[in-house]
């Protein structure tokens, strides 16, 4: 489990995002706080998002009911677990992606993979899905994940590099602060992964 103060870093980093009007983290919102659910994008970032929504953001996230609860797992899990350096953790994904061959993703027509919390929803087409392929003409993410701190999005990055994943665009420091790379899968879907400035 991240220690308090990245805690702290990933909901101003959400308060941040969400100021900017960053549209992947609409969806997380609506995803993890029940009185956004029934919004679209648009007015999720027109609502008014302060720290305490994005720190119950971050506690839920967490597998925690609110941010004071996620307090207090923090001191326990410190008070009892030896520091150690823990592998770069995904949270809160639902995204759909459409493949073409089901069977080298998952059987039979419609399946889920998982890594950590996150989880991708996969959905067997006959057929093209965008015509002329515009998501990468048009830059059409398939799904945005995030992870907590700038240590995990680098070393996530360099897992990928090292299998030979396909990146779509390099690790990067966008406008807003965060560092991002985009890895296009073997039927041209765009996975955005995300994470804080170092």
């Amino acid at each position: 489990m991240p220690n308090l103060e990245n805690l702290r870093k990933r909901a101003k980093l959400f308060v941040r995002w969400h100021r900017e009007r960053h549209h992947p983290v609409a969806a997380q919102i609506r995803a993890v706080l029940p009185r956004f659910r029934d919004l679209t994008d648009r007015q999720v970032l027109d609502a008014p998002f302060k720290l305490g929504d994005a720190q119950e953001l971050v506690a839920r996230q967490a597998g925690f009911e609110s941010w004071p609860a996620l307090k207090a797992g923090v001191q326990t899990m410190s008070d009892t677990v030896p520091a150690a350096i823990a592998p770069p953790t995904l949270t809160a994904i639902e995204a759909q992606l459409f493949v073409a061959d089901i069977a080298k993703s998952c059987p039979p027509f419609y399946g889920q993979v998982k890594r950590d919390v996150a989880r991708i929803n996969l959905r067997l087409v006959c057929g093209p899905v965008y015509v002329g392929d515009i998501r990468e003409r048009e830059d059409l993410l398939g799904c945005s994940m995030t992870v907590a701190s700038a240590a995990e999005i680098k070393q996530l990055y360099l897992q990928y590099q090292e299998a030979g994943v396909s990146f779509y665009q390099a690790l990067k420091q966008e406008p807003w602060g965060a560092r991002t790379f985009i890895v296009r899968d073997l039927d041209g879907n765009l996975l955005l992964f995300a994470g804080p400035a170092g």
